[in-house]
């Protein structure tokens, strides 16, 4: 009977979660847009057709397939060394979901168990840490990330580090905000009035509490990591040469940019849309999770 009652709660749960991605197009092409990105770039080695750092210097300069003079070999053409543009992307998307996924969850692995710590404990302790946050934050976020770069050295887990480091406060601040009012409803005044400990209250009280809120940082995280690491790479300071990434795929297509416009704007549209369909993914949770939109609504 355990085991049914288990069963039926887990069906109920991935109905709820199929409802709530189908009632919002924002939603759904978030979705659809990070299951792209989770395919093309967890699936780069078995997809991609050439070595991304293969140079063919034959070849240079070829056009999409759908373009006079393409070939059907090379989908998104070539570049200036005649590497596959469409093996590089591949690859570059790899790097996007890697950078994504990691600094997201280290950035939540630091940012949240702060929050809910500083919001329900307050005192002393929340002070110390939001004095922390208001010094941290007066940094202009990219030139922090560009000086920690430099003094880190380039490198793809460097630059996550660079991010986590960076940006642990959103997650931070945000959690903080939404305890506060929860360390004030009844449920928890019901779990201190029964003998629970501060722990226990954060643990099984509150942190469930908040998940909803988590889910929506971390897909806007996801797209603020994408972003600086398009940057970082297209400056030079992101991952290394020999690593394909769209950050220095822009970079490099920028330099031929009249002869083969392709190699530029690929990676440069690829970049522009995953970013959309994660910053719409995150504004559809919030207005179908955050109980405040939907008491307005």
């Amino acid at each position: 009977m355990l085991g049914l009652e288990r069963l039926d709660e887990r069906l109920t749960a991935v109905k709820i979660a199929v409802n709530l991605v189908v009632s919002s197009r924002k939603i759904l092409f978030g979705i659809v847009i990070l299951l792209i990105l989770v395919v093309s770039g967890g699936f780069a080695p078995w997809l991609a057709p050439f070595d991304p750092n293969e140079q063919i210097l034959g070849k240079a300069y070829l056009p999409p397939f759908w373009i006079s003079g393409g070939l059907s070999s090379h989908i998104f053409g070539t570049d200036s060394l005649g590497r596959d543009v469409f093996s590089r992307f591949l690859y570059g998307s790899s790097v996007a979901l890697y950078v994504a996924v990691a600094a997201t969850a280290l950035t939540a692995a630091i940012g949240v168990p702060l929050g809910i710590a500083s919001g329900y404990l307050r005192g002393k302790f929340d002070e110390a840490v939001m004095r922390a946050v208001d010094i941290w934050m007066s940094f202009p976020p990219i030139l922090l990330a560009i000086t920690l770069i430099s003094i880190l050295g380039t490198g793809l887990n460097n630059v996550i580090l660079a991010i986590v480091v960076v940006d642990w406060t959103r997650f931070t601040r945000v959690i903080r905000s939404e305890v506060l009012n929860i360390r004030e409803k009844d449920f928890i005044l019901a779990a201190r009035s029964i003998g629970f400990s501060s722990l226990q209250i954060m643990r099984h009280e509150v942190f469930p509490n908040v998940i909803p809120l988590i889910s929506i940082l971390a897909s806007l995280e996801m797209s603020v990591a994408i972003t600086v690491e398009v940057l970082l790479s297209y400056a030079g300071l992101g991952v290394k040469a020999d690593t394909p990434s769209w950050g220095s795929m822009i970079a490099d297509g920028l330099s031929y940019f009249r002869v083969s416009p392709w190699g530029m704007l690929i990676p440069l549209i690829a970049t522009i849309i995953v970013i959309l369909g994660l910053n719409l993914l995150g504004d559809g949770l919030r207005e179908k999770l955050d109980p405040r939109l939907t008491l307005t609504r």
